[in-house]
């Protein structure tokens, strides 16, 4: 993987593990290589891992939309800042720019991105590997959801299988890298060739 997208928290949280995890996860990018493509903020999360990737020498994409623009939400000294009218088009940026994604500690907005990438996966649109790195157990309900999906049959146990669940930073970049996508169903194919066709 040369680039991963990293979702997570504006906010740092009550316990400073998160944000530590955020830097061990930073070092290890950067000390691989692999380039960071997040939200473009520098507060929270989101600006630890930034920083962190940064003061080692490595490469940090932000994708922000214009209503995030502001100086107190947008971080100044990253390599590259991309502009996007809406927050729809911030995600298919994202999209277009990485090899895999993943979510450390964060709200709402984590949520949404990361489901919203194992949607695009579970329908075939992606193949990338999708990651969670399960810091102090933060995704533990999360998770115990999805099981409970599987088990009520609103989620088949394959398309559970394609979030790859790690509390150690190098361990789930081993996992992502070593990813193979689901096989489709026929029916799945062929909604998303007739998506598709219909654009």
């Amino acid at each position: 993987m040369k680039r991963i997208a990293v979702f997570c928290g504006s906010s740092i949280g009550h316990n400073a593990i998160y944000a530590n995890e955020a830097k061990k996860l930073g070092l290890h990018m950067s000390k691989n290589n692999i380039g960071l493509v997040y939200g473009g903020g520098k507060i929270g999360m989101m600006g630890v891992i930034a920083d962190t990737i940064m003061e080692n020498k490595g490469e940090v994409i932000g994708v922000i939309p214009h209503l995030l623009r502001h100086e107190e939400v947008a971080h100044a000294t990253i390599t590259k800042m991309i502009f996007t009218k809406k927050m729809s088009k911030r995600k298919v940026k994202i999209s277009q720019l990485v090899d895999g994604y993943i979510a450390l500690a964060g709200g709402f907005g984590t949520l949404d991105e990361i489901f919203e990438v194992l949607t695009l996966g579970q329908l075939g649109i992606e193949n990338k590997p999708i990651g969670i790195l399960n810091t102090n157990g933060y995704f533990d309900h999360t998770l115990q959801q999805l099981d409970v999906m599987v088990k009520e049959g609103f989620l088949k146990q394959a398309n559970k299988n394609m979030l790859l669940v790690s509390n150690h930073v190098e361990e789930l970049i081993q996992l992502m890298d070593n990813y193979t996508a689901p096989k489709m169903t026929k029916v799945i194919n062929k909604v998303v060739k007739a998506n598709n066709s219909s654009k």
